[in-house]
């Protein structure tokens, strides 16, 4: 008995480990590929050890500087100019200076302009010389740059994401005025996202509607209609958009001749919100249709009969039968939309201008032009967050067991 169970349980052991095989490429695939990436720039938000690895001894010493006592002392002084001459050796005073010029415009000039200087000078007083090399050097502000962007495990990054910033006394207050767009824009794609989404549904649910109901023949062609935008390049797409929308193009040519518009009326249809809201909301109507339509073919149609046959109304028996049958398809078709809207940048980049920019435009900036990577992976942390967010409470609400995806 005893040696049964023992062939048993290898056997079991056996028959896991080949179905670990199985799936153990995929595994990988989606760590490299999405876990790792992820990771990555979770960490990128709230690491960065550029000054603290190439200005150390500046750092320890301002540990004990709290600016309420006037300026450093002169071996903080000869420390940064050291670590300063040490940084333009080794060509890492760029990647420095502009990490501290984020903090306190105005600085990487002169850090740089600072440091040529500094090439001959061997001995002190430094703080006169450095002063008389460039008159940041006698303002505090200065010194607190370079002591906030010491920080090897920093804040900074979320912050600036949510238009807050740190004072030198450690208060969190609101950016100027003229420095707060990220929670403009975050409010902006979203309303931007909710609408596109609401607009899929509007157009998605009778066409999910007619595919159910039409006869086999019918509805493959109907199908296959809905998924031809996926046969063919989102930039083709998005430019076919700008020749239809813009202000000489097709849609406004047909309204003018029409007689609807007057020829010097003709309307800005591109390059605004506008724009972003028709283009993205074609591109994204499939991901509404498909799921509407793989729950809607699974509600028998002698249900509505039956509601019939009862005394309901059309309307009534639509609200109170079908309509609730369909809901797993209507939350999963409005959450995969809507995460994917807030998401988009290729299209609001191309038809939007800079009225129809979404945040993912901004991280897009970040990340390519600024090079300001910690901000473009905080501002992606936040969005992670607000999705994660958006998907728990359908989960409470809806619950996630009833999506429905085909």
């Amino acid at each position: 008995m005893a040696g049964s169970l023992r062939v048993s349980a290898r056997l079991h052991r056996r028959a896991q480990l080949r179905a670990f095989g199985l799936v153990a490429p995929l595994l990988i695939f989606v760590g490299l590929t999405f876990v790792t990436p992820l990771a990555t720039m979770l960490v990128r938000s709230v690491y960065d050890p550029v000054v603290a690895d190439a200005l150390p001894e500046t750092q320890m010493l301002l540990k004990d500087w709290d600016g309420e006592e006037g300026l450093p002392s002169e071996a903080v002084y000869a420390a940064v100019a050291k670590e300063l001459k040490r940084a333009g050796a080794e060509r890492t005073l760029g990647q420095v200076a502009s990490r501290i010029n984020r903090v306190q415009g105005g600085l990487r000039s002169a850090l740089a302009r600072t440091e040529r200087a500094l090439r001959d000078v061997e001995q002190g007083p430094w703080r006169e010389t450095m002063g008389a090399i460039d008159p940041i050097w006698a303002d505090p502000a200065t010194w607190h740059a370079i002591q906030a962007t010491g920080e090897r495990f920093t804040s900074r990054h979320y912050l600036n994401a949510l238009d807050l910033q740190r004072l030198p006394s450690g208060a969190v207050v609101a950016q100027p005025q003229e420095r707060r767009i990220y929670l403009r824009l975050f409010w902006r794609t979203i309303i931007v996202s909710s609408i596109i989404t609401l607009l899929c549904l509007a157009l998605g649910y009778p066409i999910a509607l007619l595919i159910a109901r039409s006869p086999p023949h019918r509805a493959n062609l109907l199908l296959i209609l809905v998924l031809v935008p996926f046969w063919t390049s989102l930039l083709v797409r998005t430019t076919a958009w700008i020749v239809l929308l813009q202000t000489q193009g097709v849609l406004n040519d047909l309204l003018v001749v029409l007689g609807l518009i007057n020829d010097d009326g003709r309307l800005a249809m591109v390059y605004n919100m506008t724009g972003t809201i028709v283009a993205m909301t074609h591109v994204l109507l499939p991901f509404m249709v498909l799921p509407l339509y793989s729950v809607m073919r699974g509600i028998p149609s002698v249900h509505m009969k039956a509601a019939a046959s009862l005394g309901a109304k059309p309307l009534q028996a639509f609200l109170r039968v079908y309509w609730p049958q369909s809901l797993p398809g209507v939350g999963a078709g409005a959450l995969l939309v809507f995460i994917l809207a807030i998401g988009y940048y290729i299209t609001p980049a191309l038809v939007g201008g800079s009225d129809g920019q979404l945040i993912s435009n901004m991280i897009a900036y970040h990340m390519q032009t600024s090079l300001n990577w910690g901000l473009a992976a905080a501002l992606g942390g936040v969005l992670l967050v607000g999705v994660l967010v958006l998907y728990a409470v359908y989960d409470r609400l809806v619950g996630v067991e009833r999506m429905g995806l085909g």
